[in-house]
């Protein structure tokens, strides 16, 4: 049994939702100095303060028991250190909306305002107090806070709150452990999930000095016990470490394969193109809606971690192929960028980028930003993009409009009711590489192969059929125009 996630509508309140009573408009825009005026006092301003709307919890009993019985229930804990009190409440909203797609029942979160996370508990040690108390109030058996934890972080506000505490990297590892579904895909994840947990192993007790070693007559554990040894934690990690080997080296046989594949994808010289963008912004809709593939689509967060690489054609009837890529998101863990870097050069290696965007969402130019960010750290900035804003048919006017004011090569689409997708094809024909070499060429009838490989791989200009062959006037790349030549009484470059 599936449960939905909060409604597009209910974040949109969420995330409009002004601080009551925190700031005045210097601090909704980001700006402090050192004068209350009318504000409140500086202790009622970094305190814990509750963002409404987050609670999860269903009204039906039935539903209630069983949910309890299976889902983890959390309070959430955001620390604002910059930005508006908007952009500090999205990005809870959208911790609530991956706490979701984990699995988890959302019971309340708070937003603390501070100039850092503190050093040693995240949110201070009288802030750690409050939140005890609100863990207690809600019988929440989970915190979940917006940002990476450190090591002691994470014991220390652990040792406070008495209940488990998750960080923002933890729950994107969980989902994406989750929703993996090929080998690679979940030899990438168990990869990332050990690079974060190897320096936040902990030893309880005993644990920590189970080692042989020791001398004399008293000490150690007897014959065939002393030397130098290891303690348990030093086990784990070394156990960890290997594992970690075996997997890399796993990783990078499956990325033989695809190298493979690709190398020979350019060799006939197919174009092609990835599509990118946050995660549930529609990109495997906008796959299906240009292939016809029928690619899972689902309205979660990271369904699809697996790359898809179908075939289609431009409306000129020219091939190429296009790629469905893992989804981003605002701060991805740096584990899973370099876990998933092998997928992620489908991206890299494409002659054209769709960054889909959901139009709909209360911060689209964050997302653009977030996945920028990303692309960069593939390697992938010089690739020439595309911006399509979809969901146009649940999105603000307002909100295209500035969008599309703001990005040059951009335009709106709907996925789902199939909305500019004709254009977008026709801008697709128009961005890809086209081959170098103009030729015309009588070919004869035996020579049905090459014909069909000018039609697959070049662009045919003009084409007509007489008695002695097929004449051809067409854009081929080098290695076809070789093969042409002898059939070429002229050649054009």
């Amino acid at each position: 049994m599936t449960f939905p996630s909060l409604p597009q509508d209910h974040l949109r309140r969420i995330a409009d939702r002004r601080a009551d009573a925190l700031m005045d408009e210097d601090v909704a825009r980001g700006e402090f100095d050192d004068i209350d005026g009318e504000q409140l006092d500086r202790a009622d301003r970094a305190a814990l303060r509750r963002v409404a709307g987050l609670s999860t919890e269903l009204e039906d009993v039935t539903e209630v028991e069983y949910r309890q019985l299976r889902l983890e229930r959390v309070v959430l804990v955001g620390v604002w250190t910059s930005g508006t009190a908007r952009d500090a409440e999205n990005s809870l909203a959208e911790l609530a909306a991956l706490a979701e797609t984990a699995g988890a029942l959302v019971l309340d979160g708070v937003i603390q305002r501070r100039d850092r996370p503190d050093p040693a508990t995240y949110i201070g040690s009288g802030k750690a107090q409050e939140l005890r108390d609100l863990v207690l109030e809600t019988g929440a058996d989970t915190v979940v806070c917006d940002g990476e934890l450190s090591p002691g972080q994470l014991i220390h506000l652990e040792d406070v709150v008495k209940v488990k505490v998750v960080d923002r990297t933890a729950l994107i590892l969980d989902i994406f452990a989750q929703h993996a579904k090929s080998r690679e895909g979940k030899a990438q994840v168990a990869l990332a999930q050990m690079q974060y947990m190897l320096p936040r192993l902990r030893g309880w007790g005993q644990s920590l000095s189970r080692q042989m070693g020791g001398g004399g007559s008293s000490g150690g554990g007897g014959m065939a016990t002393r030397g130098p040894g290891e303690t348990k934690i030093e086990t784990d990690r070394r156990r960890i470490r290997e594992k970690m080997a075996r997997l890399r080296r796993e990783i990078a046989d499956m990325k033989t394969g695809r190298d493979l594949k690709r190398q020979e994808r350019q060799r006939h010289k197919v174009p092609s193109v990835a599509i990118a963008g946050y995660t549930n912004a529609g990109k495997s809709s906008l796959l299906n809606q240009l292939t016809g593939a029928g690619v899972l689509v689902e309205n979660a967060l990271f369904a699809t971690l697996d790359p898809t690489v179908r075939r289609s054609a431009t409306p000129s009837g020219r091939v190429y192929t296009l790629a469905d890529t893992v989804g981003f998101v605002r701060h991805l863990p740096h584990h899973l960028v370099e876990a998933f870097r092998s997928t992620m050069e489908e991206v890299g290696e494409a002659d054209l980028i769709l960054h889909v965007v959901d139009g709909s969402h209360p911060a689209p130019e964050e997302q653009l930003a977030a996945v920028r960010e990303v692309v960069r750290d593939v390697g992938a900035a010089k690739v020439p993009e595309l911006v399509v804003i979809n969901k146009a048919d649940a999105a603000d006017e307002l909100t295209l409009q500035r969008l599309l004011r703001a990005e040059r090569r951009a335009l709106v689409v709907s996925a789902r009711t199939g909305q500019g997708i004709d254009e977008l094809l026709a801008l697709i024909d128009a961005e890809l590489p086209r081959p170098a070499v103009e030729i015309e060429a009588l070919v004869p009838f035996t020579q049905g192969a090459l014909v069909s490989r000018v039609h697959a791989e070049g662009e045919v200009l003009a084409e007509d059929h007489t008695a002695e062959g097929t004449v051809l006037k067409a854009r081929v790349h080098e290695e076809l125009a070789a093969l042409l030549e002898p059939y070429a009484p002229a050649v054009r470059r």
